[in-house]
Order: C-alpha cells, then structure tokens, then sequence
C-alpha cells in the first residue's frame, strides 16, 4: 500500500499526462484549490473539467486499492454508528461494510496511514481502505449524517474560542425565533464573526446558491473561501444574523441594513449588516469596523516626500478644499478621518455629514445622513453653516447642490474635505464642471486633490525574488534600462498568508495640489490630459509613477500595479 498521500501537484501532472485535463485547466484548478482549500481532484470535478470516475479510477492504481461506485451502496445504520460523524466530516471518510473484525471504509485518501490508524483505534476493527470519488463521498457523508452539532464542530475547527457578547442585542418572542437561536447555529455565527477579525477581513459573505452555502471572507481586498455550511441551515443562520442586527426577520422581499456590536475580549467592533433577496434566499455581507485596525497617522501610509508635503500643506491651510477620490474600497474614507485626525485640536469645531458613519472619532461631531427623511449631504452642510464650523468633511460629492454649498463653504473661509468617484485626480476637476459647477469656483476653491489605489504587499514571510516575461513586463511601459533597475520579487505561498503570497496592503497615491499654472489651465477649459501632463511636468506622480516606486521597493508585485492602474 502507499503510505503517503499522492500531493496535489502530482495528481494534476498525472491527469494531465494521461489527457484528462489541459495545463491551462490545472492552473486554473490549483488557483481555485488555493483559495479554497479544498482537495485538487475535488475542484477538477466541481469546474467540471474532468469526470469524477476518471480521478477515481486513476487514484485507484495510484493507491492501489479497489474504486467503489458508492450509488450501489446502501449502509445499514450500524454501520454508519462505528464511525462518529465528526471524525466522519473531518477526514472525509464513510464506513461501508463489515466482515467479521474487517471494517470497509471509503475514503477519500485512503493512502494516509495516520487516518487509516485513527479509525482502527476508533472503530476496533481492521481498516480495509477502498477509494471514491470525493464530491460523491462528501454527498454520501452528509446523507447519512445529518447531526448539525457534528458538522458546525467540524466548520468551526481551528477557529479561536473567544468569549464574545453582543452588545444592544433586542430581545425577541421566544417562539418565533427558536431555530435562530438554536446553540450550534449561534456558535457558528459567533466562530464567524471572531475568527474574521482575527483573520483581519473587512467583510463576512454568507451566499445561498441552488445546492450549497457558501462563506467567504474580503482579506486585503480578495475574497477567499472559508467554509460551506449545511444548505439545511440557510434559513437560521439568516435569522440569526436578522436579530443580531434588529432587522425584520419575517421580512425577506426588500433588502435591508443594520448594525451588529460585540465585545470580544475588551474589543468593542461593530458591522455593518446589509441583507439582499437573491434567487435561493438572501444574501448578507457584513463589513467589519474594527477601530483598533484604523490607522490614522498619515505618515504611515506610504506617500512619497512631495506628495506627503503637499497634502499636509491643504489639511493645514484655514479654507479652501480637499478631495479624496477612488473607487469604492480604496481606502478614501480612512485617508479622510486621518487628515481630519492632524487638524483636530481643542481651538476648531469640525463637523462631517457620512452615510454611513464608519468610525465613531472623539471630538468630532459626526452626523449620519438618512435621505429617507430628507437629511441629505446638502441639507445637513447647510445646517453646518449655521453652526460655527472651522472644518466641515462631507462623505461624498454626489450632485450638484450638495458640490455648490460645499464650493460656497470652501470660498467662505472654511476647510472641506469630500470624496469624489473618479478614476485619478486631473478626472476630477472634469467631473465637477460636468456637474454644473462653474470653472472659476473650482479654480478658486480646490487646494488638492488625491486618487488612491489600495494594493496588495508581498507577504514578508515567502517573499522570493521572481523573473516576469517579456510580455509581462511590456505592461508597465517602461525602457529596458529602467526594468534592469529594479528587482522583482513575489510571494511564493505560505500559512502567514494563506498561500496567497499576499499580505496586508499599501495605498498607492497620486497627490495634485493645485498650483498657480493649474487654475489658469481650469479657468482656460483645459482637458483632464493637459491638466494631467502639467501636472506631472511640476512633479506630481501618476498612480503608475507611485506603484512602479513602490516595485522599486520591494512592496508589491507587477500583477498589482497592472490591476489597479492606468498606463
């Protein structure tokens, strides 16, 4: 017998030698078994790109022990009782038959002797091993066990046990909601909530689909698989998370959003609830706002000297405006309550208007708008007009109104800050003239304007030096002199990083301030590209120039540069 397990990279080079998959479809399996964790052959059958009988068979002379076709089989319950369904879940194993003090068992990797060993100590039997197919095996487990308690304990292995208590929880009629507070489904929302700040994600996915559930957390800006539940619990588990954040349990036609507060440890973190109507029930993403992960000293972000230089210049100047732009996720809103965090001091009232409030900040008055009751982006910086502000940030600059009343405070001696939805900062200005804004109130009124990009780093702890292909390389647009310059390295995969070669991530920035040369461009009607080339002839960096700074250093790979800037 084989003694070792067949790695997941030998498999897939022997489906490929023997023609039952391309390379191109390894690669894209092993991309997938990464992030999934999951078995190869498992994933090959779940993409469809091999038939599960042809892994099982190949398996089987790899093993060399008999395939077993498990829809012939029908295994008595006594049979089933001999092996717990916990060890069952956990090693992906089904007891079949027995004969006198031999046992049968399916096993997914029937060449792992350490299993083998367990279920002889368990079972008391002498283990013979047969292999199956492990999407049809893991299909046969969950048929004949269907003990909850066993398979959330098998989910919720490796997740840190912490004492958690949820905050300003309501209390709702026992007898509507049994099945939501029902313990296992309460410690498997609980496990997911605290194993997902441990894991440093910024949000929690639950997903119902047509014959899976499906889990996944946002780590530095990827979303990555973490487990799939039973389908049986779809319905709890969305209850559970419904009374957790006080939103309508009865009510799932309309999407709907709350919030969930707990304490783990002496971490207070809140999320932010949103559930949506899908076709197979309702999907919830929650966005973790942990306080103890902002970082709000802007010289730890990563800006280069001038641009650094710059924007502390705009947050210090006594008027005048201060925008943020990107797309959603790109970090805008920190950067916003860090600038805010420098110029808050005991002589200034600031005010900001946000939808939703992220950060709760001491000695910053922070409103939440609600367009529902007419307190809009407008309406609440016209009330902060007559409330004696020094400093005002509002969330975002959606219309016209709301860009002519923030223009009008920047013009009457007050700092603004705002975000805008622009692809980098010379766009910016296009933007608001597009929305009626008149050029020589732009001119005047903004001081700087900062696009951002939030990328990747190359995990520290498998971090290699890598060689890219010519091809790959022309991407960045640079000479050959310049690409000999800089040393490329990548992440090779390891448990820090969840094999992804990733961790953490890096802003990327490109600051404009706008300068004597830059207003006449605006009140001249310069294009977004004249803006852009002067600019860059004063020294500002393209989002390019900062990722290709940021190569130089080691911080990043090409892939990220490439993704998320414009050449």
């Amino acid at each position: 017998m084989v003694t070792s397990a067949v790695s997941g990279l030998r498999i897939g080079d022997l489906l490929v030698g023997e023609g039952l998959i391309s390379q191109e479809q390894l690669e894209q399996a092993l991309i997938e078994q990464r992030s999934s964790g999951a078995r190869l052959g498992y994933v090959l059958v779940k993409l469809g790109f091999v038939l599960e009988i042809e892994i099982t068979k190949m398996l089987a002379r790899q093993y060399h022990v008999p395939a077993v076709d498990l829809s012939r089989f029908e295994v008595d319950e006594k049979i089933i009782k001999l092996v717990p369904s916990d060890v069952a879940l956990k090693h992906t194993v089904l007891p079949l038959k027995r004969d006198g003090r031999s046992l049968t068992v399916a096993m997914a990797e029937p060449g792992n002797m350490q299993i083998v060993d367990d279920l002889k100590f368990i079972t008391r039997c002498d283990i013979v091993p047969v292999i199956a197919g492990e999407y049809t095996l893991r299909t046969a487990i969950e048929k004949y066990y269907e003990q909850t308690d066993a398979q959330l304990a098998s989910l919720l292995e490796g997740m840190e046990d912490e004492d958690l208590e949820i905050v300003e929880e309501e209390e709702e009629e026992e007898a509507d909601y049994a099945i939501a507070d029902d313990a296992p489904v309460v410690k498997l929302i609980n496990g997911l909530l605290t194993d997902a700040v441990r894991r440093g994600a910024s949000d929690i996915h639950i997903e119902p689909f047509e014959t899976e559930l499906r889990v996944r957390y946002r780590i530095d800006g990827a979303l990555l698989e973490v487990m799939k539940p039973p389908l049986k619990l779809k319905a709890a588990l969305t209850s559970r998370v419904k009374i957790m954040s006080n939103l309508n349990i009865a009510e799932r036609r309309v999407p709907q959003d709350g919030r969930i507060k707990i304490k783990v440890g002496k971490r207070v973190i809140d999320f932010r609830v949103s559930t949506l109507p899908v076709i197979f029930g309702e999907k919830i993403v929650m966005r973790i706002l942990d306080k103890g992960n902002l970082t709000l000293d802007l010289k730890t972000f990563g800006f280069e000297p001038k641009a650094e230089k710059d924007l502390m210049t705009a947050i210090s100047n006594p008027y005048g405006m201060v925008l943020v732009t990107g797309p959603t996720g790109s970090g805008k809103t920190t950067t916003l309550y860090s600038a805010l965090s420098q110029v808050n001091t005991i002589d200034v009232n600031i005010m900001t208007a946000e939808d939703p409030v992220e950060y709760n900040i001491h000695g910053i008055n922070q409103v939440l708008v609600r367009n529902e009751i007419g307190m809009t982006f407008a309406a609440a910086l016209r009330a902060f007009l007559r409330q004696d502000p020094n400093i005002i940030m509002v969330g975002e600059i959606r219309d016209l109104e709301t860009g002519s009343i923030a223009i009008k405070a920047a013009l009457t001696g007050h700092l603004v800050l705002s975000t805008l939805h622009t692809n980098d900062a010379p766009s910016t200005i296009t933007r608001m003239l597009d929305m009626g804004i008149e050029p020589f109130n732009v001119a005047s009124a903004v001081n700087l304007i900062v696009a951002q990009r939030l990328i990747r780093r190359i995990c520290k702890d498998c971090k290699a030096e890598h060689e890219y292909t010519s091809d790959e390389l022309a991407a960045l647009g640079m000479t050959d002199g310049e690409l000999a310059e800089i040393t490329f390295y990548k992440g090779t995969g390891c448990s820090s990083c969840g094999d992804t070669g990733y961790r953490g991530r890096a802003g990327l920035y490109e600051v404009m301030a706008l300068t004597p040369a830059l207003r006449r461009m605006i009140l001249q009607g310069g294009s977004a590209d004249e803006l852009k080339e002067k600019a860059i002839e004063e020294g500002m960096l393209t989002l390019r120039m900062d990722g290709i700074m940021k190569l130089r250093k080691g911080i990043t790979t090409l892939e990220e540069i490439v993704k998320e800037t414009a050449g």
